[in-house]
């Protein structure tokens, strides 16, 4: 069977190439896999997701725009992955998170409408940050998916949150790569938009490919085709698997080509003008390093997915699920394997399901599935139908706008009203509430914003963090040109403050280079 893979990726790769013209399409046709070999696939991504998300942890965004070095120590030990569970379930968002897909599917079917994704994660009690946490405040207030992730109303659409938290879309759907991007349509746009929507389809693309190929180049190549070629994720990525053939065995090189392209923040407004970078492109990069580089080899994959920085959990978190797939739990090493099982029958953090249940419930998924498009399960079974890849229409956030100017503040304000002068097209004032004195957990901000002196919205700022708005006020498709802005506290209470963080502004052209006139 597995020179059979082989032999059928090989073929795809000659394929897909005619005189150098790349082709959305791949080969139709069928692939047998054994039950026992699709449950041992399965498992090894949940338990790869894990683990990589468990190494990472401690290094998340210590590492901005730099790389970790080899002699910098990385901790694990048997009961590594039990202690985390327990002292830092919250790092763990981009698993409970696809957990809460999973349970919406186990209740309502693998059919369940976007609404119903969405309201359960909206209402959950797990801590959320980015795309993901400005989607639940709008979710909370009445605007649902599309709307929800749409950059307008999401300042983080392109953030890496949905790519995060996509892999059981591709773990449901073996070697059906449109049926995990369909999935992804339902699930996606609840949190993102454009390359923040399409780096979820590219990971769950992956995983589909993951269990019909052993070959990394091949599955990382031809995941990309669902990607429409004129968007920056699909140049990104294809520019990293050019790099890779240009260095194939110096994944710092890579890195550094990287770097030098990708690392201009324009949407999250946190990365704007400074090195911190969530974007969902830039760190898929990292994730296809962690591959290609990490040759099949586990622990290298997750290493080389780690040391590549910023969000240096959920990087190798990805890229360890979908080499768990490729491998199946079995061929883990065992002493990741020994992390993993003293947890597998607790309750994933804030959730009710362990992880034992988890590969159980995506293996009854993943045989709906299979049966719902074309294939086929006996007894001992399941003929997997190939599809051939569609490209996904094109979407882009942010468009014809950017960054021209960062206000640093850091200020809490109890008796004064914001007011911000601007000249721009758009503007995010970051920040929120905080608790100085009392106990009044419930308590809600009420800020009127008046813009160019006309009543512009009423802000609703709940303290409780899982309720938070992520940012103060935002405004995008502005007419470029000067701007006032008056925040004013309706319900000013004296155990909270107001804090007022950076403000960045945008405009509908870029900055000209920086000369000092030297």
């Amino acid at each position: 069977m597995k020179k059979q893979l082989i032999l059928f990726a090989a073929l795809l790769t000659l394929l897909s190439c005619n005189n150098g013209e790349k082709k959305a399409t791949s080969l139709p046709g069928k692939i047998t896999l054994t039950k026992e070999s699709l449950k041992d696939k399965i498992k090894g991504g949940w338990a790869g997701q894990v683990i990589g998300c468990s190494y990472g942890g401690p290094t998340e965004f210590k590492y901005k725009g730099a790389m970790i070095q080899d002699y910098t120590p990385i901790l694990w030990y048997d009961d590594y992955l039990k202690d985390t569970f327990t002292s830092d379930p919250g790092l763990y968002d981009d698993v409970y998170m696809d957990l809460t897909f999973v349970a919406v599917m186990n209740r309502v079917g693998v059919n369940a409408p976007a609404d119903s994704f969405a309201l359960a994660f909206a209402n959950s009690s797990y801590k959320l940050w980015h795309a993901n946490q400005n989607a639940r405040y709008n979710i909370l207030k009445g605007i649902m998916p599309p709307a929800s992730g749409y950059w307008t109303n999401n300042p983080h659409a392109d953030d890496i949150d949905f790519q995060i938290e996509s892999d059981f879309a591709g773990m449901i759907s073996p070697a059906m790569i449109n049926t995990a991007a369909e999935i992804c349509n339902r699930t996606g746009h609840i949190t993102n938009y454009g390359d923040g929507y399409y780096g979820g389809v590219y990971m769950a693309s992956m995983y589909s490919y993951a269990f019909v190929s052993d070959d990394i180049d091949f599955i990382v190549e031809s995941a990309l085709k669902p990607i429409p070629e004129k968007s920056r994720f699909y140049s990104c990525i294809s520019d990293v698997i050019k790099w890779h053939k240009q260095y194939p065995s110096d994944w710092r090189s890579c890195w550094f080509e990287v770097e030098k392209k990708y690392t201009s923040e324009k949407g999250c407004p946190e990365g704007v003008f400074n090195a911190f970078d969530i974007d969902a492109s830039l760190n898929a990069a990292y994730v296809v390093i962690g591959l290609l580089y990490g040759n099949k080899d586990f622990y290298k994959t997750i290493d080389i997915a780690t040391r590549c920085g910023q969000d240096s959990d959920c990087n190798p978190a990805t890229a360890a699920g979908i080499l768990g797939v490729v491998l199946g739990y079995d061929k883990i090493p065992g002493h990741w394997r020994r992390a993993v099982e003293k947890v597998e029958d607790e309750d994933f953090p804030y959730t009710s399901m362990t992880l034992n249940q988890v590969y159980n419930i995506s293996f009854s998924q993943a045989i709906s599935q299979i049966c719902k498009n074309g294939g086929s399960a006996d007894e001992k079974n399941v003929e997997l139908m190939l599809q051939t890849p569609v490209v996904l229409p094109y979407e882009e956030s942010f468009t014809g706008i950017y960054p021209r100017e960062r206000r640093v503040n850091n200020k809490d304000i109890l008796d004064e009203d914001i007011n911000v002068s601007f000249n721009g097209s758009a503007i995010v004032i970051m920040g929120g509430i905080k608790q100085v004195s009392g106990n009044n957990a419930g308590y809600v901000a009420r800020l009127q914003v008046t813009l160019d002196g006309k009543k512009d919205e009423l802000i609703i700022m709940p303290f409780d963090y899982i309720k938070r708005k992520y940012d103060i006020y935002y405004k995008y498709q502005l007419p470029d040109e000067t701007h006032n802005i008056k925040i004013e506290w309706i319900n000013r209470d004296p155990d909270f403050r107001l804090n007022l963080k950076d403000i960045v502004i945008y405009g509908n052209t870029p900055n000209p280079p920086f000369n000092s006139g030297n």
